[in-house]
């Protein structure tokens, strides 16, 4: 887009009331629109602090660490080989760590 470096400039005070005039109508076309939500779905992805999950079950299959798989010394995590940055008396640490 070109731009006329010969036209007027607008002041703050120009800025500031085009703001303003923006968010008044802002504030308009929001009350137009609603939105409809269902709360059963809402209520399904939240989970309530002490809530009780002694019923759930795990869904996620778990592997062991495998042989190209080292665990971090610091952060704990699992990472492949390919991560790793250095090994301090025989405790390994990880790229992200060590940065």
């Amino acid at each position: 887009m070109a731009t006329d470096y010969d036209s007027p400039r607008k002041t703050d005070e120009d800025i500031n009331e085009d703001s303003l005039q923006e968010l008044q109508a802002r504030r308009v076309d929001k009350g137009t629109s609603t939105i409809d939500v269902d709360p059963d779905e809402v209520a399904e992805g939240m989970e309530l602090p002490g809530a009780d999950l002694s019923g759930e079950e795990l869904a996620v299959r778990v592997l062991p660490r495998q042989a190209d798989e080292f665990t971090c010394s610091r952060c704990f995590l699992v990472h492949h080989r390919s991560q790793l940055a250095e090994q301090r008396k025989g405790q390994l640490v990880c790229k992200e760590c060590a940065a």
